[in-house]
C-alpha cells in the first residue's frame, strides 16, 4: 500500500478556509483517496509554529498555511525555504496585492471572518424572532425579546421590529386593541425593555385609509374612522401609563430616526444591547 501524501494546514484560527480550498485542489486529481489533510488550528507563537513545522517535515509533507499574523507567516516561509519543505502561503500575497490597491494597511488580526459570520447568523436569529413573534402571535416570545414595542395598528411596531433586528436586537411586538387583553405575560416583563409607541390621529386617518384600500376596502370602514382611532389611542395611553413604559409619537419620524431614539432610551435605562463586531 502506497504510503499517503500529507498535506499540513496551519492557522492562527480555525483554518476552515484552508482545508476548503485543499479539498477542492484534491478533487482534481484520480488519486484523492492518497492525501491525508492535518489541521493545525489556532497556531498563535512561533514556538508552537515550529513543533508543527517540525512535525511537516518528518512527514514529508506539503504545508498550506493561512496565518495572518505576519510574523507567523514569515517564519512559517523562511523555516520551509531552509528546511526544503513544498509549502503555499494562502493569505499574504492576496493581502499584500489588496494593501496596494486600496493604499491602506491591513488589520492583520486573526479570527476576524469568525466574527463576521457570527454577526451575520446573530442578525439572521434576531430577524427570525422578530417574524416569529410578530403582532402579538405568540405571548411567550415576550420574555425572551430583548424588546418590546406596544402599540396601537400602524404605529411602525413591525418595521421597527426588522430594522432593529438588523442590529442583532430580537423584539416581539404587541398590537392594543381595545376589545383584545394584553398578554399576561407582559406584566413579567422588565419595564425598562418596553417602549410604547403612538402616532398623531390625523397621520393614522390618512395611513389607515390607504391601507384599506390597498386592500381593496372602503376607506370609510370603522377601522380608519377617526372616532374609533381617538378611541383606541386614549386606550393605548392608559395602557402605557399602566406599563410605565416611555412613548414615541412617530408620526413625521422616519424608522431610522424612532429607532435611534429607542436605541437612546435603552442605553440611558442601562439596557444597551447593541452588539459590536470588529468585521
Amino acid at each position: 500500500m502506497n504510503k499517503k501524501m500529507m498535506i499540513f494546514i496551519i492557522s492562527d484560527s480555525l483554518g476552515e478556509t484552508a482545508r476548503t480550498i485543499a479539498r477542492a485542489c484534491i478533487s482534481q486529481f484520480e488519486n484523492k483517496e492518497e492525501w491525508d489533510i492535518r489541521r493545525y488550528p489556532f497556531i498563535n507563537s512561533t514556538e508552537l509554529l515550529k513543533e508543527v513545522l517540525d512535525e511537516a517535515k518528518k512527514n514529508d509533507a506539503l504545508v498550506l498555511y493561512s496565518l495572518v499574523s505576519e510574523e507567523l507567516a514569515n517564519y512559517s516561509g523562511d523555516y520551509c525555504i531552509e528546511n526544503g519543505i513544498e509549502s503555499v502561503d494562502l493569505l499574504s500575497s492576496i493581502i499584500n496585492k489588496m494593501s496596494t490597491k486600496s493604499d491602506s494597511k491591513p488589520l492583520r488580526e486573526a479570527g476576524l471572518i469568525r466574527k463576521m459570520d457570527k454577526s451575520y447568523f446573530e442578525r439572521v436569529e434576531a430577524i427570525e424572532f422578530a417574524v416569529k413573534y410578530d403582532d402579538g402571535k405568540d405571548p411567550r416570545g415576550l420574555l425572551k425579546a430583548d424588546l418590546v414595542l406596544v402599540g396601537i395598528s400602524r404605529t411602525s411596531k413591525t418595521p421597527l421590529s426588522m430594522y432593529l433586528a438588523n442590529k442583532h436586537i430580537k423584539v416581539a411586538n404587541v398590537p392594543l386593541v381595545p376589545e383584545v387583553p394584553i398578554p399576561k405575560e407582559l406584566a413579567n416583563v422588565d419595564p425598562r425593555k418596553i417602549i410604547g409607541l403612538t402616532n398623531s390621529p390625523e397621520k393614522l386617518n390618512t395611513i389607515r385609509v390607504e391601507r384599506l384600500k390597498s386592500m381593496g376596502l372602503s376607506g370609510s370602514a370603522n377601522y380608519a374612522k377617526l372616532d374609533r382611532i381617538l378611541e383606541e389611542l386614549d386606550y393605548s395611553e392608559e395602557v402605557m401609563k399602566n406599563l410605565k413604559c416611555p412613548v414615541i409619537n412617530v408620526a413625521n419620524k422616519a424608522i431610522e430616526e424612532t429607532a435611534g431614539i429607542i436605541l437612546d432610551i435603552l442605553k440611558e435605562n442601562g439596557m444597551s444591547i447593541i452588539k459590536d463586531y470588529d468585521i
